[in-house]
């Protein structure tokens, strides 16, 4: 059911991003709605809401990423526009948050991705969805941190590696909140 959805939400991406005036925020509208209906049918499916939304995100990645021009740019904006949308539903936001960031960057690398640009682009996202709907940036962070971390080491260990490294070292992200989620998603 999850390969069914990545599909279907992958050729919906591209059906409306591509040829759009302004691709980024075709992109965001189109992630939103996706996360959405998704959310609305994921118990009628036999899947679960979290399972459901890191489809969604993984998706919207594999469909954006050559239309919007880099998977990096396809990462952030799907992880706000996924983070925006669960928002409005009965979601637990920060699961939403580390589901959303583990599709995005599981889907970016599937199609050629750099695993350090978008594990760094995938938290950046999360930070500016975060401050849009209310939700600590902390936690977001350290959620978005877990989802990117597991993405990563699921791909290997070299990429695992990678993505640390990569958190780390962006002057974007605040470092002592990356340590103690990477601390913690180590401990798990």
């Amino acid at each position: 059911m999850l390969d069914r959805i990545i599909k279907e939400v992958m050729d919906a991406i591209v059906a409306v991003v591509k040829g759009a005036d302004d691709t980024i925020t075709a992109l965001r509208t189109a992630v939103k709605n996706q996360t959405m209906g998704v959310l609305k049918d994921a118990g009628n499916l036999g899947i679960a809401a979290e399972d459901a939304i890191m489809g969604v995100a993984e998706g919207a990645v594999k469909g954006a990423s050559s239309i919007v021009g880099s998977s990096t740019e396809a990462v952030k904006n799907t992880v706000h526009a996924a983070i925006e949308a669960t928002s409005e539903t009965g979601v637990d936001i920060l699961t939403a948050v580390r589901n959303v960031a583990r599709g995005a960057v599981s889907g970016a690398v599937e199609i050629g991705g750099d695993i350090a640009l978008t594990s760094v682009a995938a938290v950046e996202g999360a930070i500016e969805a975060a401050g849009k709907v209310g939700v600590d940036s902390s936690k977001a962070v350290g959620s978005a941190v877990i989802g990117v971390i597991t993405a990563a080491d699921n791909i290997g260990s070299e990429a695992g590696s990678t993505a640390r490294k990569a958190l780390l070292n962006a002057a974007s992200l605040p470092r002592d909140v990356i340590e103690k989620a990477i601390e913690g998603s180590a401990k798990k």
